[in-house]
């Protein structure tokens, strides 16, 4: 099954690089934190990253921060056999060595917080008083 759809991949792929449309100040995609909702056991990652199929668990969404003892028993080399991260930003280290399901959502993986009060102009208004 191919997944395309060209507007809602083009906007999430220029949202992912930072570049996108977002009113929130400083808004970063944590790649960490989505890869623990979405591919808690890493099995995605798996498929399409043969190089880190040793890598048991969550653990393969950061694969840099397991111990070498870790990675040489999942037959990975940072540098050699899978590349060392480029960025490491400050918000994924509340994510990394978290299990999927081991910190609860703030909102209770409800989704967003209802607010019956405020009208679609609060959303779209300069003014956040309400």
């Amino acid at each position: 099954k191919v997944d395309y759809d060209v507007c809602s991949n083009y906007g999430n792929w220029l949202y992912s690089a930072g570049i996108g449309n977002d009113p929130r100040d400083n808004r970063k995609f944590n790649m960490i934190k989505q890869g623990l909702d979405y591919d808690g056991n890493g099995d995605y990652v798996r498929l399409w990253v043969p190089e880190l199929q040793g890598i048991k668990g969550a653990d393969i969404h950061t694969p840099w921060a397991l111990s070498s003892a870790a990675l040489s028993q999942a037959g990975v080399t940072l540098g050699e056999t899978y590349p060392q991260p480029v960025v490491t930003a400050p918000e994924w280290s509340r994510h990394i060595h978290q299990r999927p399901g081991g910190c609860p959502h703030p909102r209770g993986r409800r989704g967003p917080a209802q607010h019956k009060d405020r009208g679609i102009d609060f959303y779209f208004s300069r003014k956040k008083d309400a």
